[in-house]
């Protein structure tokens, strides 16, 4: 979907479009699709906000960097989606300064493809976190505030669970992608 309301200072081949596959676990099938809104929020110092997950599931035990994110719920426009899972998992007010880009991948144990959409968004305000109940005692949701550099490592170190891979794999090109479009406004 082209969003025409936020232009990609990059212009519209700056648009990433990304389909991995899940190398992780064996395909089996898939039996549905999850449209997600995900953000890569920065804030006027350069810093970037992720969510820390500590995780001991079906996935395995692993403690993952992720981007802000979610579901988006039925009858929901993409930019609606991504604000309100970002207030609701980091507590940020954002301001969407652009779409990033698509990806597609996949969660072959839960036989789930997934349709992530990646906004670049800028902090407007911080106010209170609403996480859900499993957010808190499940994933033990926290928050990270990182430079770049500092990102990046996080996300290799991360990577040596299964889980772990797949979720680099799909935002370190993402993350990138980011940087570039904020070098480009700050040149500008």
């Amino acid at each position: 979907m082209k969003n025409t309301d936020f232009e990609n200072p990059l212009g519209d081949e700056a648009e990433c479009t990304l389909v991995l596959q899940d190398n992780e676990w064996k395909f089996e099938y898939c039996d549905h699709d999850r449209q997600i809104a995900r953000a890569i929020v920065f804030d006027d110092s350069g810093f970037f906000y992720f969510v820390r997950a500590v995780r001991d599931d079906d996935f395995g035990k692993s403690t993952l960097i992720e981007t802000s994110g979610g579901g988006v719920e039925q009858n929901e426009d993409l930019t609606k989606a991504v604000a309100r899972e970002v207030q609701e998992e980091l507590g940020i007010v954002v301001d969407i300064v652009c779409k990033i880009g698509v990806v597609s991948d996949y969660y072959n144990l839960i036989h789930r493809h997934n349709i992530n959409n990646y906004f670049l968004c800028k902090v407007a305000s911080f106010g209170e976190k609403h996480l859900t109940k499993d957010e808190i005692e499940c994933f033990h949701l926290s928050t990270l505030k990182m430079t770049f550099e500092e990102a990046v490592k996080e996300y290799e170190k991360c990577s040596n669970s299964k889980l772990g891979k797949l979720i680099a794999n799909r935002e370190l090109p993402i993350l990138h992608r980011a940087k570039k479009i904020m070098d480009s406004i700050i040149s500008c």
